[in-house]
């Protein structure tokens, strides 16, 4: 399979790297990283390892592939959905942290968009060389629940690159799930300044499984049956599997680079508040990540 990462940072370059065993890849990256993959190929170590030689570049303008990966950060994604229209896919596979990547997507590109979410972690240690921190699972499948035979043929595809991979029909859910756990960890992590297992001990643990049970009742709202309890098991599991971790928006904190807090606490914070709920931990934390965006000129 013919497949193009656009947005071949970390966690785009682990599993571009590990799908390039198998398959046909191009890496859309920033340099000095493409130019660094494209002279000397990639090398991936940690929990998985591998030296392999994808194409790499950092124009996405006018590619074609079976498939599009997108892995950019969420306030990026139109930016992307409108370079990636310039090229041809047969399908588009968001892997992206946060809600509403899909619908922008879908609103740029005439191929089916599929969502998905992927738990591996992942550290761009420097140009050319990424580490990955933990092994996870990629499940992906339509973005409005069901069957398809697209997400089919790409969970086919990954698990042959050693990337574990389930086809899923209740991909809202799963989205909503995610995001309850992101809504926990993240904003937590990253203001607090520690790894995602201090999220399960006092006092952050209190504040962190707050915000999961929030987000479980705006998925509710939004007509997704997700209850607290799922929500809040779902990242305990995920911060236990992912203890000695740098969540994301962590690390962007201390690169001095913008969050996606925007797409994950201040997402539950606006359907929140669409649906008439009070989300008050998801507020507290999107304010305060924000207000530090814009001390430091980002946005």
């Amino acid at each position: 399979m013919e497949i193009v990462v656009f947005g071949a940072g970390s966690l785009g370059s682990v599993l571009g790297g590990l799908l390039a065993r198998e398959h046909d890849v191009t890496l859309v990256a920033r340099d000095p990283h493409a130019a660094t993959v494209a002279a000397d190929g990639l090398l991936i170590e940690g929990a998985r390892e591998a030296h392999v030689r994808p194409a790499a570049t950092t124009d996405g303008e006018a590619l074609s592939a079976d498939l599009a990966v997108v892995t950019v950060k969420a306030f990026d994604t139109r930016s992307a959905a409108e370079t990636l229209a310039t090229g041809s896919y047969d399908a588009a596979l968001s892997l992206q942290n946060g809600m509403g990547n899909e619908p922008t997507l879908a609103e740029h590109l005439p191929c089916p968009v599929l969502a998905g979410t992927a738990t591996y972690g992942a550290v761009l240690e420097e140009p050319g060389r990424v580490r990955c921190t933990g092994v996870g699972e990629v499940v992906l499948g339509p973005r409005e629940g069901g069957a398809s035979a697209v997400a089919d043929r790409v969970g086919s595809a990954f698990d042959p690159a050693g990337l574990k991979t389930t086809v899923a029909a209740d991909m809202p859910r799963r989205l909503w799930e995610k995001l309850a756990v992101n809504a926990g960890i993240n904003p937590v992590t990253a203001l607090a300044r520690v790894e995602n297992g201090a999220v399960l001990e006092p006092p952050a643990a209190d504040v962190a499984r707050t915000a999961a049970r929030e987000t479980a009742r705006v998925a509710r709202a939004e007509g997704v049956d997700l209850a607290d309890d799922e929500a809040t098991a779902a990242f305990e599991r995920v911060a236990a599997a992912t203890a000695e971790n740098e969540s994301s928006m962590l690390q962007d904190v201390r690169a001095g680079r913008r969050t996606e807090v925007a797409a994950i606490s201040g997402y539950v914070v606006d359907r929140a508040g669409a649906a008439g709920i009070e989300v008050p931990t998801n507020e507290t934390l999107a304010a305060a990540l924000e207000a530090w965006e814009r001390g430091q000129n980002l946005g």
